[in-house]
């Protein structure tokens, strides 16, 4: 960089890893190219284009994660590289994928397009390892409270009273879903994961438009498709990402995300 431009950069900035200031135009080309072939450094992107997608761990790590997001994450990052090198389009875009609700990389406030983990059966209950839990032999939370004696477990006040559509209840001992009115928020799993598991159709909700506050305020993205099932090579989920960038080219202003342009023009 004191050769291509002015010896100054921020590391760790909170835009990029590494942020190179101060040079003129024809060196941007020159940098690119040293970069890229001498340094094998693959730049993403910055500017008007797709930027290099992330995911949670997913099946590698987590029981909960419902399709492999290493993996679409991979495939899309291989089949989007043009996008994310040369900028074509009217301002940025962000792929996140999530492998289930709990949201570790926080898709859903923080992408243009959220790829986030579900299932569309039932919730796995294993009714002995729920009367566990409350007669104590097991610790809600996998433990992650144990620092006080926080009395015994309620299952009433921990686990059905905070359901937020109130689909679960006890009937002659038993847990009782609703599975229909369950809006897959993970709060049911996450307290007693021994007793509850995700379904086995597993697949992927697809929402589009979240965006961090620049220009008109934060947003979360809005349900575009309620379940699609994640298998290679994810063509169904390309053909979706390329619709969507035709008619985002198509009609965005300049430097308008998919979010504020939803927003401007209507979901429909």
């Amino acid at each position: 960089w004191e050769f291509r431009g002015s010896g100054l950069m921020n590391v760790h900035g909170s835009t990029g890893d590494i942020i190179f200031l101060g040079t003129s135009t024809p060196q941007l080309e020159e940098t690119f190219y040293t970069m890229t072939h001498e340094l094998q450094q693959d730049l993403g992107g910055s500017g008007s284009n797709l930027r290099t997608p992330s995911c949670c761990l997913g099946e590698s790590r987590c029981e909960w994660a419902c399709y492999n997001t290493q993996e679409a994450c991979y495939q899309l990052t291989q089949e989007f590289q043009d996008e994310l090198h040369r900028p074509a389009f009217p301002y940025k875009f962000k792929f996140k994928f999530d492998g289930c609700p709990n949201g570790c990389v926080a898709a859903i406030a923080r992408a243009d397009l959220s790829v986030v983990g579900t299932w569309r059966d039932e919730i796995q209950i294993d009714q002995e390892a729920v009367q566990a839990y409350i007669g104590g032999e097991i610790p809600p939370n996998g433990g992650a409270h144990a620092g006080r004696d926080w009395g015994p477990f309620d299952i009433q006040k921990e686990v059905l009273d905070l359901c937020p559509t109130k689909c679960m209840w006890m009937e002659d001992g038993k847990l009782k879903i609703d599975n229909k009115e369950c809006t897959r928020c993970m709060h049911c799993i996450n307290v007693m994961p021994r007793a509850l598991r995700p379904g086995k159709d597993k697949g992927a909700t697809i929402l589009c438009g979240a965006k961090a506050p620049i220009l008109d305020g934060a947003q979360m993205s809005s349900l575009l498709i309620p379940f699609m099932k994640m298998e290679e090579p994810y063509d169904d989920l390309k053909e979706v990402i390329e619709n969507i960038w035709d008619w985002w080219m198509e009609e965005a202003k300049n430097r308008e995300r998919l979010g504020e342009l939803i927003k401007r023009q209507g979901f429909q």
